[in-house]
């Protein structure tokens, strides 16, 4: 997964099909219409489908929550989200693609809009990287649990995955597992040895 840059925390977004989301099988927008293959996929995944009336929901929010002159920019670059969760077509593993797509945005939205509380980010040292600020910032009431980890001007969503010790988040190409104190970083084919700046 491409990490994003800062400033490119704008709100993407999800078409609104009024009234869809509330049925408990079927996703936001209309299964009986023609689809492609991967809403075809969101229509017959119960899991998925859940997930796009999530991200239904917290858009609702995001435009009750926005400012007026924050509308617009939101309802324009919720086709661009439509466009990239689509590239998911092209991944070689099309249902973890789309999931991703779809969680990672329903944090940034919640983030963007101030449905969370943003909890202080953590800072870390990492050997051989010191002159980059990396932070993490961990967020305990997405689901699942996770965390905007910032190194430098770049940013992506992990989420919490299973570690015998400690705390393990992990995206495409992105891993942060801290315990006690220390850190390893994977960072889009680097590796790193941090310590909490706490």
């Amino acid at each position: 997964m491409k990490a994003f840059e800062s400033s490119d925390w704008v709100v993407w977004g999800l078409a609104l099909t009024c009234g869809a989301y509330a049925q408990s099988s079927t996703p936001s927008f209309d299964c009986s219409k023609d689809s492609s293959d991967l809403e075809k996929l969101i229509c017959t995944d119960e899991a998925l489908a859940a997930l796009d009336r999530k991200m239904a929901e917290v858009f609702e929010k995001a435009l009750g929550s926005l400012p007026s002159e924050e509308l617009s920019t939101l309802k324009a670059t919720q086709r661009g989200w439509i466009k990239g969760r689509d590239e998911c077509s092209k991944a070689d593993d099309l249902r973890e693609c789309v999931e991703y797509s779809y969680r990672s945005r329903i944090v940034e939205l919640q983030i963007q809009s101030g449905q969370l509380e943003v909890p202080s980010a953590v800072g870390y040292t990492c050997q051989g990287n010191e002159g980059t600020p990396v932070f993490a910032t961990y967020y305990t009431e997405t689901d699942p649990p996770s965390a905007v980890i910032t190194v430098g001007n770049e940013q992506v969503i992990a989420f919490r995955s299973p570690s015998g010790s400690g705390a393990k988040y992990a995206a495409d190409d992105v891993e942060l597992w801290e315990h006690q104190g220390t850190a390893t970083l994977e960072w889009l084919g680097r590796s790193y040895e941090c310590k909490t700046d706490r």
